[in-house]
């Protein structure tokens, strides 16, 4: 099985940045894709950012030229940076990973139990 590990969420002012990483681990015999959604009180969970092969990425409109993710291939580490953030950027972060998990090409969808991001003055 898949383990994902989150870190780096908090607490933090308008205008700050935050960088949140996600830890993949165990059964992993291939990337598809790895990314971040959030869900908000009272909101539908989006997705926040994607990256996917050949270093494809994808944000939502919202985050658009303020994050950033970028992913080490080495250890199946993804990271969010967040810049210029929001009061409406408070959310719960969830890593969600999309992986092959066996050698011949069972192909599963993994979530982290997600990690606050609160921005407020």
């Amino acid at each position: 099985q898949v383990h994902l590990v989150e870190s780096g969420g908090g607490l933090v002012q308008p205008g700050d940045s935050l960088r949140l990483s996600c830890a993949a681990s165990g059964s992993i015999h291939g990337f598809i894709s790895m990314g971040w959604h959030r869900q908000a009180p009272g909101k539908e969970r989006e997705l926040v950012a994607l990256t996917a092969a050949r270093g494809f990425t994808n944000y939502t409109d919202s985050v658009k030229g303020r994050f950033i993710i970028s992913r080490i291939r080495a250890n199946n580490t993804i990271y969010l940076q967040m810049n210029s953030l929001e009061p409406d950027d408070t959310a719960v972060y969830y890593c969600h990973a999309h992986l092959m998990t066996t050698t011949w090409g069972t192909r599963q969808h993994f979530w982290g139990p997600g990690t606050q991001v609160t921005v407020s003055s």
